[in-house]
This record gives C-alpha cells, sequence and structure tokens, in this order.
C-alpha cells in the first residue's frame, strides 16, 4: 500500500483527493494548518512536515493560498499573501529535496498570465519543480464541494445565492469564458499521473482540463435550471464588471494525458452533483 502525503489534505481538491485516494485503499497522510498549527507549511525547518515526507512514498503538493475571483481580486497583490505563497514553496520544495521524494506540484492554468501575481508564483513553482524532477500539474477551475466559503469559487457561490436568496447576483456579465473540470475527474487525473510518473516527460506541465470553454452566464442559465428542475424559481442578476481576475484571457492546453486519462463528467452532471449536496446542507441547516 502507498502512503500517500497530501499538503493542503483539508482545501477544496486536497479534500475530495483524499477522500477519493482512501476509497482506492492508499493510505493517506493528512497535512493542512486547519487540522493542527503544527501543519502551518509557512514555519521554517517544520518538524512535523519532515517527518511526514519522511515517511510518505508520493506527495501532492496542493497546498497555496488561494481561494475563487473575488478572494483573488481583494489578496493577490498583498504582502501577506504573495509572503505565505512564497513561504509555503520555500520550505516544502526544501524538505522534498532534502529527502528526493516523487511529488505533484498542482499548478494553475493561470501560471500563463503574468499580470497575476497568483499566476506568477504558480509559475515560479512550476520551474522549481522541473528542476526537482516533480511533475507540474495545471488545473483549469476544479469545481466541487468547498468547505472554506471565504475563499469559495463561483459555481459555489451561484448555487448557494440560488438557495439561500433566490437570485444568482453575478459580479459580472458573465461573457468571460472558463474551461471547468469537476473535481472527480481532477482526482482521477491526478491517481493516474502518479501511476505513470516515470512515464511521463518531467519537462513538460501536464494540463487537468475538460477541454470545452463555456461562459459564466451559461453556468448562471445551467443552475437557473437545475432548480426550476427541484421546483425552485431563482433569478439572475448580471454585474456591470469586467473580468479583473483573468482578463478573459484564453489559454491553450496540453493533451498530454489523455491516452491515459478523459473526463467523465460534463458540465451539467457536475452541477447537478453540486447543486444536490448544497441542496441537502440547506435543508438541514433549516
Amino acid at each position: 500500500m502507498k502512503k500517500i502525503l497530501i499538503l493542503g489534505s483539508e482545501g477544496q481538491i486536497g479534500t475530495h483527493l483524499k477522500n477519493y485516494l482512501s476509497k482506492k485503499k492508499y493510505q493517506v497522510i493528512e497535512f493542512d494548518i486547519i487540522n493542527n498549527k503544527n501543519q502551518d507549511l509557512r514555519v521554517y525547518d517544520n518538524s512535523k512536515l519532515l517527518l511526514s515526507i519522511k515517511k510518505s512514498d508520493f506527495i501532492f503538493f496542493l497546498a497555496f493560498d488561494v481561494g475563487g475571483s473575488k478572494y483573488l481580486k481583494k489578496n493577490q497583490k498583498t504582502y501577506s499573501f504573495l509572503m505565505n505563497n512564497i513561504s509555503i514553496m520555500k520550505n516544502t520544495f526544501e524538505q522534498i529535496k532534502k529527502n528526493k521524494k516523487k511529488f505533484i506540484f498542482a499548478t494553475s492554468q493561470m501560471s500563463n498570465m503574468p499580470h497575476s501575481p497568483y499566476g506568477v508564483l504558480k509559475k515560479i513553482g512550476e520551474q522549481i519543480t522541473e528542476s526537482l524532477n516533480g511533475i507540474s500539474v495545471r488545473l483549469w477551475n476544479v469545481y466541487g464541494i468547498e468547505k472554506d466559503l471565504e475563499k469559495s469559487h463561483v459555481i459555489t457561490d451561484f448555487i448557494l445565492m440560488g438557495l439561500k436568496n433566490k437570485r444568482i447576483k453575478m459580479i459580472t456579465n458573465g461573457e468571460e469564458k472558463r474551461d471547468f473540470l469537476y473535481a472527480e475527474d481532477c482526482c482521477v487525473g491526478f491517481e493516474t499521473v502518479m501511476k505513470k510518473f516515470i512515464n511521463l516527460n518531467h519537462h513538460k506541465v501536464i494540463d487537468l482540463n475538460y477541454g470545452k470553454y463555456i461562459k459564466i452566464i451559461k453556468i448562471a442559465k445551467i443552475i437557473k435550471n437545475i432548480f426550476l428542475k427541484n421546483n425552485l424559481n431563482v433569478r439572475i442578476i448580471k454585474g456591470k464588471e469586467l473580468d479583473h481576475v483573468q482578463k478573459n484571457l484564453i489559454n491553450t492546453s496540453n493533451k498530454i494525458l489523455r491516452k491515459y486519462w478523459m473526463p467523465k463528467y460534463n458540465i451539467k452532471k457536475g452541477l447537478e452533483e453540486v447543486f444536490r449536496y448544497y441542496k441537502n446542507v440547506n435543508k438541514k441547516s433549516l
């Protein structure tokens, strides 16, 4: 049985990956500041981190100070955001290097957006990962169940707005496009990269994405239709702001992993899964 260390195990993607790998009978080592303060990756020479890395067979480096567009817009140019992520990367990469562990670094399609401090930090992480013979996996707008609603992303926001206020109040006019990947597909992709680690080119960043762009306003309309099928009516209110975070830039993804992995959830199926979860949570809270 492989011992898998997940750095950032309580984050949006980390939680899904932790549950997925546990069901697949891997021995998962959790590591997240949410669990305990001694699991703070910003702390230099963290003994807990060193121990966890030493006893692991493989590492998923997911930990980062990040959130959805509204979180990035507010925080990504602040001193604390920048230093948090610089410290996380410095301390973690240093211990991975010392122990010569196989690892995946979770980067972002925003690493190709030099206007974004978050994107620049992820780009640096990719370069360090290559120097350590790890593999960078570039994530494209992964969505699923989220715990930390202060850092929530657009799909979670839209569904919760509909459940609580019977309206989806958008920040922008929704004309910007995104390529969304459901969390379950992301987990299968991560496992695939881990299994094929030796066979893959470590000088290439691997894209995990669905492969199709969709406008945010279309996302809102699909969610509205899901509400209607559940005998709930919501109103969509368009905003007036532009896409300040990604500036509606369109990236080109590679298909390196496609011969081993293909996403199974289209956007409608994925949205229905997320809606079902939050609808049930909402019922219990009433």
